[in-house]
């Protein structure tokens, strides 16, 4: 009879094998999907239609969240701060912050929450109803016609999110100095100004493009490859939150540590 170890050790090898697959998988999907990229130009209504989709209609959900976050942002600062540090550096810490980091980060995780659970719910159901089978009967190669417009709409539109919410977030944490500790519009982006670099700006809409990508390519992938159902649809939609979110994460990190130098 095995024991307790053989059978961790079995379904720890299961699921590294399992990862590994999947990796090769995707790999593999994003190869044959770049090569659709320039015709689906040819498309280019498509792209617009998505880029409403991913941007226009994310925008009241970017812009209270941003606010949330200037405003929390710049009191914990100014509380932090308090009559140790000149509040100048208020609107210093909180530009730079939302600029580079928060509000990019930010930004990305709403949209995955949203925009690709959308997108993987809808392309996982057209999978498990064969719809794109029936494109593909129809000589219409989905990678061209659903995928790429889905993906190239969601790596433009979301650096234009990112500026959005990174001016709001300004906007909230000057809102909250201003009313809660006082501090001048003249402080406030004096400091803003003080040590702002484009690059910093930049910086942010670097991360919010490649951000835009492991959200839109994950969820094309996962809903492309969905099988049993309305279960698999379930399980491709947390799989690609949990891995668009993990990569984030991750990739804000590496972005910073090559970007920041």
């Amino acid at each position: 009879m095995p024991s307790v170890l053989d059978i961790a050790a079995t379904s720890l090898g299961h699921y590294v094998r399992k990862f590994f697959d999947t990796v090769r998988g995707y790999f593999v999907f994003m190869w044959e999907l770049g090569k659709t990229i320039p015709s689906s130009f040819r498309n280019f209504h498509t792209i617009v239609e998505q880029m409403y989709i991913t941007g226009i209609t994310s925008i009241p959900v970017v812009f209270a969240a941003s606010l949330a976050t200037g405003a929390i942002m710049a009191w914990q600062l100014a509380y932090q701060f308090g009559d140790m540090i000149p509040l100048v550096f208020v609107g210093m810490a909180v530009g730079k912050s939302v600029m580079v980091e928060l509000c990019p980060i930010l930004t990305a995780m709403v949209l995955a929450g949203r925009v690709g659970a959308s997108m993987c719910s809808e392309l996982g159901t057209m999978a498990v109803t064969e719809q794109l089978d029936a494109y593909n009967v129809l000589g219409l190669n989905p990678y061209r016609f659903l995928l790429a417009p889905r993906l190239i709409a969601t790596v433009v539109m979301l650096p234009v999110l990112t500026i959005i919410s990174i001016f709001i977030g300004i906007v909230g944490g000057f809102v909250t100095a201003y009313l809660y500790k006082e501090v001048s519009f003249s402080t406030f982006f004096y400091g803003v100004r003080m040590f702002y670099e484009d690059w910093d700006f930049a910086v942010g809409l670097i991360k919010a493009a490649v951000y835009g990508f492991f959200i839109a390519s994950y969820a094309c992938f996962f809903g492309y490859n969905t099988h049993s159902g309305a279960e698999g649809v379930g399980k491709s939609t947390k799989s690609t939150v949990v891995a668009g979110m993990t990569s984030i994460l991750i990739g804000g990190f590496v972005l910073s540590k090559l970007l920041l130098v």
